[in-house]
């Protein structure tokens, strides 16, 4: 999905809602994240045009809350409770999922496979023989 600052933004979310793990004083969420307006997009594996600065989810703690949440690797976080986080800097993406006076974080994310299977409900694929499959 490209991304042009101060362009309007168009995607396919999917909203996770994370619990945070109470680990002494410490909540956990069980993933990391990448990118940032101050980062180099040409180092964030899942950027596919090497130029969107947003921010991604690079790792998920197998069984952690993310995990449970539904949160994969590769996702492009869009909002943090309903904080944008399309043009943010890696800090501050950091300390919006981290604060401690919140125990559950909600996420709008979106991911490939999403605007994979809209863009499949809307555009049919035509087969060889002149049928179309639609995907259900």
């Amino acid at each position: 999905m490209a991304f042009v600052p101060g362009q309007p933004v168009t995607a396919v979310v999917q909203r996770i809602e994370i619990k945070k793990l109470r680990h002494g004083d410490n909540l956990i969420l069980g993933f990391s994240i990448g990118g940032g307006i101050d980062q180099d997009p040409g180092q964030n594996p899942f950027s596919e045009d090497k130029c969107d600065k947003g921010i991604y989810v690079t790792r998920i703690t197998p069984g952690g809350p993310a995990d449970v949440a539904g949160l994969m690797m590769g996702d492009k976080i869009m909002q943090v409770n309903g904080w944008d986080m399309t043009v943010v800097t890696h800090d501050q993406a950091r300390k919006t999922l981290t604060k401690k006076k919140e125990d559950v974080v909600r996420l709008l994310v979106t991911r490939k496979s999403l605007e994979d299977a809209v863009k499949q409900a809307c555009y049919p694929r035509k087969q060889p023989s002149g049928t179309t499959v639609l995907m259900q």
